[in-house]
């Protein structure tokens, strides 16, 4: 095969979730397309990551200061959901379980990958709890020992504010599972009996 096309099937092989027979197929259907999709979408893609940066209060993508669910004022409902990635922000907006602010961490603790407290972004919780007049926080991290880990390690930071309460998503979510892959039934049974740790 093309070495140029070799090089763009590996890259596309390194996005999570996407193995090397998806990312040729990707690649493939992009280059034989005659409509032009893969100029627009490596203009688009362009544009977009010039752009778009963390959330400085939330870490969720945006193109300003502060993303939409940090300005929008109906969202100031006393309820932090913490969420590993990005990606798990949309899963929740799309279920509409959650009504509530988000805080990004970026990742979990990890002996395995060498993942510690300061490379998540858990700096400024404690100021965003007090502005925000946070009464509960909300773990919707992965159900593995990571994940809990992850939590703990958190609750543990925040020992010393009073009046705040730390719940976790209950049943539906399975060991070692992950929010990408659960149904809108199974998120909104999760979310409905989460439980205070």
């Amino acid at each position: 095969m093309n070495p140029k096309i070799e090089k763009l099937i590996k890259m596309f092989a390194r996005l999570p979730r996407v193995g090397n027979r998806a990312a040729t197929r990707i690649v493939l259907s992009l280059l034989t397309d005659k409509t032009g999709r893969a100029s627009a979408l490596a203009t688009t893609l362009a544009e977009v990551s010039s752009v778009i940066h963390p959330c400085q209060n939330c870490g969720i993508l945006t193109d300003g200061d502060l993303c939409e669910f940090c300005r929008d004022a109906s969202r100031e409902n006393g309820s932090l959901c913490i969420v590993r990635d990005v990606s798990d922000v949309f899963t929740f907006e799309k279920s509409s379980v959650f009504h509530g602010r988000y805080h990004v961490i970026g990742g979990v603790l990890s002996g395995v990958t060498g993942t510690t407290p300061d490379d998540l972004n858990i700096k400024n919780l404690p100021q965003r709890i007090t502005d925000e007049n946070i009464t509960e926080i909300i773990f919707a991290l992965p159900n593995t020992i990571e994940g809990k880990t992850t939590a703990n390690y958190i609750m543990a930071t925040l020992d010393d504010i009073e009046n705040i309460t730390f719940t976790e998503l209950a049943s539906g979510v399975p060991l070692g599972g992950e929010l990408d892959y659960l149904d809108d039934g199974t998120l909104t049974l999760a979310f409905g009996g989460r439980k205070k740790l």
